[in-house]
């Protein structure tokens, strides 16, 4: 994985990360908002994965179903976030993919491998974000009663 920041206006930097071949994307994801020590961003990406795994959230089991995709896919969209839990960054991304025959999947971005390529644009937030266990639903959701008691 490589990175590199575009430029920091007003506070708020901007990166491009490229991925490798066989590059995780959330392992590498998360390693960026590490090293660049994001307290909250968002992200955007395309790209390909020789495989991919997505979830679904099932709330009646209070985890993620988990959908292995075992063939080459292009990354027609991914989007998500960056926000701290537990005061560690969190990526929580998802992503829609496309088969050779063009039908698409989509969900939670849980893992995968790129092939060949993977590119994200990260965008800080002037903001810390922060994330909150729900006990309805044992998610880490985005907390965002700022400045309420």
């Amino acid at each position: 994985m490589k990175i590199q920041q575009l430029d920091d206006v007003e506070g708020r930097r901007r990166f491009v990360m490229v991925c490798d071949r066989g590059d995780d994307p959330v392992e590498a994801l998360t390693a960026a908002a590490k090293r660049f020590d994001l307290s909250g961003a968002s992200l955007t990406g395309i790209g390909a994965f020789s495989g991919v795994i997505l979830g679904f959230f099932d709330r009646a089991r209070r985890d993620y179903a988990r959908r292995v995709i075992r063939e080459q896919v292009e990354v027609v969209s991914l989007v998500g976030n960056v926000a701290l839990a537990a005061g560690e960054p969190q990526v929580h991304a998802h992503v829609v993919v496309a088969r050779y025959d063009g039908s698409a999947l989509g969900g939670h971005l849980l893992g995968g491998a790129v092939e060949p390529t993977l590119e994200v644009m990260i965008l800080e937030s002037p903001t810390t974000l922060r994330r909150r266990i729900d006990p309805a639903t044992g998610l880490a959701l985005l907390d965002i009663d700022w400045g309420r008691p």
